[in-house]
């Protein structure tokens, strides 16, 4: 996969979230993160401050320009994205992370990302967003520094860690998805005294009882289209969140709003669950 995500928190909820001192800058609302945006991310070396990095990888050893937007957590083993894969995180091991992953590392900063179907990629996409209003927060991310020898420019630059995907991203269509980091996780995998096994232990996909997505517009996967309108739901989430209240969204930073939908004391179902409820209902 090739992640795309959004950032449209303030920075002061950003500051808040990540425990930061006042930062001093503007962070600009961007609905459409793509390679070689410059976007805030927490480095380990100075974890109380937001840096600016490229989106794209580039090792420090490179001769060129590699713009690397993700790195898998398994290497190349694990081929067919098995949920369930048990062996070693390869990525210890490929030229272009294996001392990031070491002594590289960084929270990428997120309000939602987008995946798309397999196979269709982003024609189809979908926001995935974190329930009870977890928002921002951070994806695994490892960090270089490549000086340009053409020129000498020094390029920063970041890439978002990938697993295999969890039952949401699977009712999708999607068997990848950014390695999400829980809170604990967070200052753990910033800071360089963590065992690298324990760093490596981190790099499983999120609970996805804890997520949800819905269906957004394509226009989505032109890099140039930007703004609130390209977010806006086209269909219904994936899961149904009879507890959810729409009108406390982060519509103050942009997000869609939605209108509630009527309370419910259903466990939550699944969109097809609901469909065959539908038809059952008819034919009573």
């Amino acid at each position: 996969m090739s992640t795309r995500y959004i950032l449209v928190n303030t920075i002061e909820q950003i500051e808040t979230r990540f425990e930061l001192p006042q930062q001093h800058i503007i962070v600009t609302p961007n609905y459409n993160i793509s390679v070689s945006h410059m976007v805030p991310i927490i480095m380990n070396d100075n974890p109380k401050q937001i840096q600016f990095f490229k989106l794209g990888l580039t090792p420090f050893w490179a001769k060129r320009e590699m713009l690397l937007i993700n790195a898998r957590a398994e290497g190349d083993a694990n081929k067919d994205d098995r949920p369930d894969f048990k062996g070693s995180k390869g990525i210890i091991q490929k030229p272009a992370f294996r001392k990031p992953i070491r002594s590289q590392r960084c929270l990428v900063i997120a309000s939602a990302f987008i995946v798309g179907v397999e196979g269709e990629r982003l024609s189809k996409p979908y926001l995935v967003y974190l329930r009870n209003h977890k928002n921002p927060f951070a994806m695994a991310g490892i960090w270089d520094t490549w000086i340009n020898p053409a020129d000498g420019k020094i390029v920063n630059s970041f890439s978002i860690i990938t697993s295999s995907a969890n039952s949401l991203m699977h009712q999708i269509g999607q068997h990848r998805m950014p390695v999400i980091l829980s809170d604990m996780e967070e200052k753990k995998w910033i800071n360089l005294n963590t065992d690298l096994s324990r760093i490596t232990a981190m790099l499983i996909h999120y609970d996805s009882n804890l997520m949800n997505a819905y269906p957004i517009d394509a226009r989505f996967k032109d890099p140039a289209e930007n703004g609130k309108q390209l977010i806006e739901p086209i269909g219904d989430k994936i899961l149904f969140e009879d507890k959810f209240n729409y009108r406390q969204t982060l519509n103050t930073s942009g997000w869609y709003h939605h209108k509630k939908r009527p309370s419910s004391n259903e466990p939550t179902t699944t969109m097809a669950e609901r469909i065959e409820q539908s038809k059952a209902k008819e034919k009573q």
